[in-house]
């Protein structure tokens, strides 16, 4: 069983910091979410050999030499490819966790990083780019599993005042992945051109260590009740999660949940859609995961090589300076996740937003003048460095965070797929986009992205309410009261309405939970 190791007030359950919770966040961060952010770095070090090795194997084919464009095109896909692999990956998730769990999903699709990682470090042998390109969309598959998948097992298995830290271990461990692939990538390293297959199949070996322990751990309990039944297991996993503490508590809070949703199955997407009972969830879900990835974070990993040329860093010298931002997104990272269960998750996303909309615009304005003014390529350098810690510290991923907390159980699923998908079309587009987005407004393009972090800090201030130390049902009830002042305000004229029923809306997320709220002539506006 676990063994304490935070204690803070012995007489709450939602005290307790286990060995066995850390661990399990740990293995699933290191072993999945951050393959995420290892696969969107790795194949930068590397693309020129790629390409070379591209260029040789058609050759010996057909023996033509490939042309700029389609060589571009070509190395284009085994780029993009991935994202779209996430998108399907996002699409599969609800199946997958109702079916094997959340740590089943984790654990059984495991296999598709062994399946990427042999066909990605045997192509070069092979001579076959068609292996590299279908690897890097399978590991696309199984990051796009992963980064829904993992946030909702850590958010099910924490208590409520460790859900944000818990669920911003992954982020800390997606920069790990990202900076990882950046120092391998230097060519004192990996980063020479006989290692580039290695440098692609190194994902197998977090994975290989998170199947060896993972299994040993508990499912989560709030599948194994509300969608499973299994009291027997549900207690048996607290009891291993929780360690030297009353659970009564908790599996009755579990319970409430059930009961409410007794009458009602895991929703699919298009029931999701259509239940006004959590159009808000569904709408602050879609916000932040669009925002996420059109704030601009992408573009400037895209155009930080550039930007630090213009700054006067030699170019010998500028894989080490990005390997330095990488560093920057590691530290971000733990600031957001040591600072959230004191600040809130609303802070650290409107700050987190704000810092980046701040900067964008600071970019547009250091290019604009620095023909004329030459200190300000080495402001342009501070905004990047700002905009990067500003993502990793809220943006980064509270998004995921939110999406577990703002949805019970049956509606949970469905949330993910609807905004793992939008994050994943959202980053495709970002990617494809952006360069024309670049030729045709020059350095002006990073308005757009500072308009859309203003907009999205300004919705999560006016519409987001605060989820720390929040239950699941205690958060359903706060959407409750939202929904039923917006109809009230809706439906009452002032002067015509005498008499307003509310009635209790039944089996949706948005319940009122204690019967109806009656506005009479007495209580209304004259």
């Amino acid at each position: 069983m676990a063994e304490e190791v935070l204690l803070t007030s012995p007489g709450k359950i939602s005290s307790y910091l286990t060995r066995s919770l850390l661990a399990v966040a740990f293995l699933t961060s290191f072993g999945s979410s951050m393959l995420y952010g290892y696969n969107l770095a790795v194949v930068n070090s590397p693309a020129a050999y790629i390409k070379n090795f591209y260029n040789r194997s058609v050759v010996s084919r057909n023996g033509t030499i490939m042309d700029e464009e389609s060589l571009t095109l070509m190395y284009s896909l085994t780029v993009s490819i991935f994202a779209i692999g996430g998108l399907v990956g996002s699409l599969m998730v609800g199946v997958l966790v109702t079916r094997f769990g959340r740590k089943g999903t984790v654990v059984n699709t495991s296999v598709l990083v062994f399946v990427a990682s042999v066909l990605m470090g045997f192509s070069k042998v092979c001579g076959s780019p068609e292996m590299v390109i279908v690897g890097r969309f399978i590991t696309g598959i199984h990051s796009g599993i992963s980064l829904s998948v993992v946030p909702m097992y850590l958010g099910e298995i924490a208590p409520k005042n460790l859900r944000g830290f818990l669920g911003l271990v992954p982020s800390i461990f997606i920069c790990v992945g990202v900076f990882s692939a950046q120092l391998l990538g230097l060519h004192e390293l990996l980063g020479k051109e006989e290692h580039w297959p290695l440098l692609l199949s190194l994902v197998a070996v977090p994975t290989f260590i998170q199947l060896m322990l993972l299994p040993w751990f508990p499912e989560s309990p709030r599948y194994l009740l509300i969608e499973k039944h299994n009291v027997h297991a549900t207690i048996t996993a607290l009891k291993w999660y929780r360690s030297k503490c009353n659970i009564q508590e908790e599996i009755e809070e579990m319970q409430e949940e059930q009961r409410s949703l007794s009458s009602s199955d895991t929703l699919s997407v298009w029931q999701l859609l259509l239940d006004k009972s959590v159009r808000w969830q569904v709408l602050s879900v879609v916000v932040i995961n669009i925002g996420m990835q059109l704030s601009g974070i992408d573009a400037i990993w895209f155009y930080t090589n550039d930007i630090f040329e213009n700054a006067g860093i030699p170019a010998g010298e500028i894989q080490y300076t990005t390997v330095g931002t990488g560093a920057i997104e590691i530290i971000g990272g733990l600031i957001g996740c040591f600072t959230i269960e004191k600040l809130g998750r609303r802070p650290l996303v409107i700050g987190g937003f704000t810092i980046m909309g701040v900067c964008c615009a600071g970019i547009t304005l250091s290019l604009i003048l620095q023909v004329s003014l030459p200190f300000m390529r080495y402001i342009s350098v501070t905004c990047v460095v700002g905009i990067i810690a500003g993502f990793c510290i809220g943006p980064a991923g509270v998004p995921f965070l939110m999406t577990a907390e703002l949805f019970k159980q049956s509606h949970r699923p469905a949330a993910y797929i609807v905004g793992g998908s939008l994050n994943w079309i959202s980053n495709f587009t970002v990617g494809f986009v952006f360069p024309f987005l670049q030729m045709s407004a020059g350095a002006y393009c990073y308005l757009v992205f500072a308009a859309v972090c203003c907009a999205v800090a300004t919705y999560v201030y006016a519409f987001i309410p605060e989820t720390k130390n929040k239950t699941f049902v205690e958060i359903s009830r706060m959407f409750s009261k939202k929904e039923a002042v917006l109809e009230t305000q809706a439906l009452v004229a002032p002067g015509h309405v005498d008499t307003l029923k509310l009635r209790k809306m039944n089996g949706g997320y948005g319940t009122l939970e204690n019967g109806s709220l009656e506005l009479d002539s007495s209580s209304s506006a004259p």
